[in-house]
């Protein structure tokens, strides 16, 4: 699938960035999406594919999403983004990834670390439960399990 994007960088606020994306993630272009002179903190989350879950040995991820899923991720970043006044980046990775890959990255900048932190805690709780972006988690045993939740 190919790397959907969204966003126009602005001076105050808004969505800086917001893709999906079949590629490794670089949180540094995440965080440079929102940097700028007026915010003293930038706050950028990175979820990592780990090698458990519940008790169970994970090999290995594979994220599906919705052809609207863009569109979900979207109204996400821009509700986030209006409500705060700040400027938020995100971008989630769909496809085959393996332990220690990168599954989401989002950052949000603020004049003050406070409202920095709950505001990327705040956006990425939304891309979990909203944005129609499904995992399967590979077990080491062989087995798997399909997971509705983004992150």
């Amino acid at each position: 699938m190919p790397e959907l994007s969204a966003g126009v960088p602005e001076t105050t606020g808004g969505v800086r960035l917001a893709e999906i994306s079949d590629r490794p993630l670089d949180p540094a272009a995440v965080d440079a999406a929102v940097r700028g002179h007026r915010y003293g903190a930038v706050v950028v989350f990175s979820g990592v594919v780990r090698d458990h879950d519940s008790g169970q040995a994970v090999s290995a991820l594979e994220y599906s999403a919705h052809p609207d899923a863009i569109r979900f991720l979207r109204e996400c970043c821009a509700s986030v983004a209006e409500s705060t006044g700040l400027p938020v980046a995100a971008v989630h990775r769909i496809g085959e990834l393996s332990v220690g890959d990168l599954a989401i990255v989002t950052a949000v900048a603020a004049p003050h670390r406070a409202e920095a932190f709950a505001a990327c805690s705040t956006l990425v709780d939304r891309i979990k439960h909203e944005v129609p972006i499904w995992k399967r988690q590979l077990f080491a045993d062989g087995l798997s399990e399909w997971v509705n939740a983004c992150g």
